[in-house]
């Protein structure tokens, strides 16, 4: 496994290593005490959530606020996302910037995005079954969200804006500096 940190600290892209011969390909998908020792963080998940979506698809930006935040650890295990996670941690060098990275089915990456930060992902294939782990459980009143079009953030989502697919929630959540 290769495990890169983003320019946005404690967040990782983790590359696993895949073994391929004529039957197929096998890959550990995850090990806590590998993930533990590569990136400092702790590996203790306790709610695994799967969604599938089609092109043009944005989820996001959601966090969870206070004791109830979450640090994840996403992939595609169907088609090609942009994933982007957004430094929310006011005390952070890095606070309001984003990264994107493209997880696909192909080639098997995976991001941790720490608590403390936004989360979201637009659907650049025909459809993706996107899977996510949680180091926290979801709780209602907790939830915060960003606009995905915010311009002071800038994100650039790889999608054509008539193709552009948000739930009625998502298109009314606050802008970051609201």
């Amino acid at each position: 496994m290769i495990v890169t940190e983003t320019k946005l600290k404690g967040c990782f892209v983790i590359e696993p290593t895949v073994f391929k011969d004529s039957r197929g390909y096998f890959f550990e998908s995850f090990s806590q005490p590998k993930f533990e020792k590569a990136t400092g963080q702790s590996g203790h998940f306790v709610q695994d959530n799967q969604s599938a979506s089609t092109y043009g698809v944005i989820r996001g930006l959601h966090f969870q606020k206070g004791e109830h935040a979450q640090a994840k650890l996403v992939r595609v295990i169907e088609g090609r996302v942009l994933d982007v996670a957004v430094d929310l941690r006011e005390e952070s060098n890095t606070y309001g910037q984003w990264t994107a990275v493209e997880l696909s089915s192909e080639n098997n990456l995976q991001l941790y995005v720490p608590r403390g930060f936004a989360h979201g992902f637009s659907v650049l294939s025909e459809t993706a079954v996107f899977v996510y782990k949680c180091d926290n459980n979801y709780n209602k009143e907790s939830e915060g969200g960003i606009r995905y079009n915010d311009p002071t953030l800038g994100i650039e989502w790889g999608i054509p804006d008539d193709k552009k697919k948000i739930s009625d929630k998502d298109l009314i959540l606050p802008l970051f500096n609201a």
